[in-house]
Parts: structure tokens; C-alpha cells; sequence
């Protein structure tokens, strides 16, 4: 805890069984609850979070990135988490940074704290591609000047978050894919959260997970369009789910009896769907 505040680490996992056992060993002790969710890998994740005593949630089919975070912050709310972090478990930003982000949204300095790659140049330096680099700064510019917003990056996977913010947006209207870390901040910025960043080395290598340049493009595009919505919805030119207030948002009685949906609680302790 800090600060009375419960603190609750959660792990979107798909094949990370090489990198889980380094990521888990850097997190630090004021981390209460530490949660993965695993995608329906085919290696030896599940086996390896269990063994490092994590709490483990299992889809029955691979669902995506997005829909893998709908179900880490939904069980992080129902294990009681005030402050939620997501740490990818394929190390490639460092766990050592969690207690620092979390503290800031503790003491409501920020609502929603990010991991930037950026700041510092530590990007390149961790040998992120350059292809990677540019279209980073590239949609990032564009972001800036259409959100209205000034963030370093919009892209890291390292988060920090209140119980507030995930309650309250509508993250059931986001993507299943990659642009739901996308869609997210847009909706932070549209509900006018207070986002702050530190700057958070990174390392790229074979082990750590990493979206091929196909996958790359199609999230370049989506980024675009969610950024687009943004605008649009801002100027009163049209209006999406996405940012509306009524739009679809984690139910913390999801696996209550008489909860639409709701699946046996056995299958909560192991295979998971989550309904969005």
C-alpha cells in the first residue's frame, strides 16, 4: 500500500513465459495485488505466473490486447485495487517504476500517470526501430495538435491509473486490438483527466513482444481515426460511444449472481470470457 491506498499491479499476457519471472522479481513490495491475464498463450505462461504465486485469469481463446485489458481492470476493481498499474510482462519497460507512477495518482497529483518512452531519449537508446520511432513522433504530433493535448507519447503500454478513471469511462465501447491503449487516452482527454508522464527507460529484444510492421500500419490507422473522433466530438460535429457518458463501462457485478452474462465462478478461476 501507500498511503492507505491499495495498489494493484495487472500483466495483459500473450506468450511471455521467457520474460514473466524478470518482470514479476523487479516489482516492488508496495504492490498488494498482482494480477495476469493471460490470452490463451501456447507456451508455458499460465504454469510460470502461477508458480511465481500471481493471481491468474485465463481466456479461452485469444481475444486480443484490448479486450485483455478490459478483463485485468475489471479484476483489479473486484480484488479492491484504488490504484491500478499495467506492466507489460514482456520487460520491456521496467517494473522498478511502478511504486513512482502509482504515487503520484495516490496523492491526486494526476488521475492517469504514463511510462513515456520519450522523455529522456530513452527510446532509441533501447533500440526501439526507427520505423517505430518516427511514426511514434509522427502520430504523436498529429495527436497533439487534434486532441488539444501536449504529451510526450500516446503510445507506451505503461500505465497508471485511478479506481475513478476506470470506473467512469466507457472502456466496453473500445477496441479488442492495439488502438484500445489509443482510445483510452482519448477518452481521458475528452473527460478532461489530469494526465501526467515520467520518463521510463525501455529495452527492445527477441523475447519481448512486439507488433510486426502489418499490425503497425493498421494501429497507425486507427490512431488516426480515434484521434479524428476526438476532434469531431469536441467541435459538436458528431457523436460516438466512444465518448459518450453513457457508454458501456466495467460492472463490478459481473460475476455476481443474477449479472447479465455472468459466468460460474470456477470459470472465473480459470477459463475466462469476458462479454463486452
Amino acid at each position: 500500500m501507500i498511503n492507505g491506498k491499495r495498489i494493484v499491479v495487472v500483466m495483459p499476457a500473450y506468450n511471455a513465459a521467457k520474460t514473466l519471472e524478470k518482470t514479476v522479481g523487479e516489482l516492488p513490495a508496495t504492490v498488494d495485488i498482482k494480477i495476469l491475464v493471460d490470452d490463451h498463450s501456447s507456451d508455458e505462461t499460465v504454469r510460470v505466473a502461477q508458480a511465481l504465486g500471481l493471481q491468474v485469469f485465463v481466456h479461452e481463446k485469444n481475444y486480443g490486447y484490448g479486450r485483455n485489458q478490459q478483463t485485468c481492470y475489471r479484476e483489479a476493481l473486484a480484488a479492491g485495487g484504488d490504484i491500478v498499474v499495467m506492466v507489460h510482462p514482456d520487460y520491456q519497460y521496467t517494473p522498478l517504476l511502478v511504486e513512482a507512477m502509482a504515487s503520484l495518482v495516490v496523492y491526486d497529483v494526476y488521475d492517469v500517470v504514463l511510462g513515456s518512452r520519450i522523455i529522456g531519449g530513452g527510446a532509441r537508446k533501447g533500440g526501439m526501430p526507427l520505423y517505430k520511432y518516427v511514426a511514434n513522433r509522427f502520430l504523436t504530433a498529429f495527436q497533439n495538435i487534434f486532441a488539444g493535448a501536449k504529451l510526450s507519447e500516446y503510445h507506451t503500454g505503461f500505465r497508471a491509473f485511478s479506481k475513478k478513471v476506470l470506473m467512469n469511462l466507457p472502456l466496453l465501447e473500445n477496441s479488442d486490438d492495439f488502438v484500445f491503449d489509443n482510445e483510452v487516452l482519448a477518452q481521458c482527454i475528452f473527460f478532461n483527466y489530469r494526465i501526467g508522464e515520467i520518463s521510463c527507460p525501455t529495452k527492445y529484444f527477441p523475447e519481448a513482444s512486439s507488433i510486426n510492421f502489418a499490425r503497425s500500419v493498421k494501429y497507425g490507422f486507427g490512431v488516426l481515426l480515434t484521434t479524428l473522433k476526438l476532434r469531431l466530438e469536441k467541435m459538436g460535429l458528431a457523436r460516438f460511444r466512444l465518448f459518450s457518458p453513457s457508454g458501456r463501462k466495467l460492472m463490478l457485478n459481473y460475476y455476481f449472481p443474477g449479472s447479465i452474462d455472468a459466468p460460474q465462478e470456477k470459470e472465473r478461476t480459470s477459463s475466462l470470457s469476458t462479454e463486452a
